[in-house]
């Protein structure tokens, strides 16, 4: 049986914010990307099975204009969204229950190695202490409000820093894996 491994691949202000107060994302396109590198996006789908996104980050991405981003299937965490639009009915499907559950119907279909997206799925798969490795690349800025990457948490989480990268001279991507350490 495979091991799960779930992953965070996100973005975020140097205070920690990862939307603007009315949830805005248009700062992260403020650093020039000419030769639109993809600063690891690429490698991560080679290596996930699916993908597990909250409502919010789901409805965002579908009402974007362009082509759709994801080449894996995505399943959209929400106990109130009935369907998904018919365009994307082969892309995304519609998933219920806490993170722990969500994640072991996903084991039983054979999908172990996933991508956790949406601040607030993030942060309640962290508040049952079921990421595995996050990868988070901080933008130079500083919004002073919006969503935060991290809420509350019940008790310490370590992660053992694995790697930094900078892209474009600028963006700096860091790799933490999840360490068993209580304090």
């Amino acid at each position: 049986m495979s091991k799960r491994k779930t992953i965070v691949f996100i973005a975020r202000s140097l205070d920690g914010y990862i939307a603007g107060p009315g949830g805005e994302i248009d700062w992260l396109d403020m650093v020039a990307n000419p030769k639109r590198d993809d600063m690891g996006y690429l490698a991560l789908m080679d290596e996930v099975d699916a993908i597990i996104m909250g409502r919010n980050t789901f409805d965002f991405v579908a009402n974007y204009e362009g082509p759709w981003p994801y080449p894996k299937k995505v399943f959209v965490l929400s106990n109130s969204l009935q369907s998904v639009p018919e365009h994307l009915v082969d892309k995304a499907e519609i998933i219920k229950g806490t993170p722990q559950a969500v994640l072991n119907s996903l084991g039983e279909r054979g999908l172990h190695t996933l991508y956790i997206d949406g601040g607030v799925t993030i942060q309640s798969f962290l508040r049952e202490d079921l990421i595995d490795e996050m990868r988070v690349t901080t933008l130079p800025l500083l919004l002073g409000a919006g969503y935060s990457l991290f809420g509350d948490m019940d008790k310490r989480l370590t992660f053992e820093h694995q790697s930094t990268t900078v892209y474009l001279g600028q963006l700096v991507q860091s790799r933490y894996v999840r360490k068993d350490i209580e304090f």
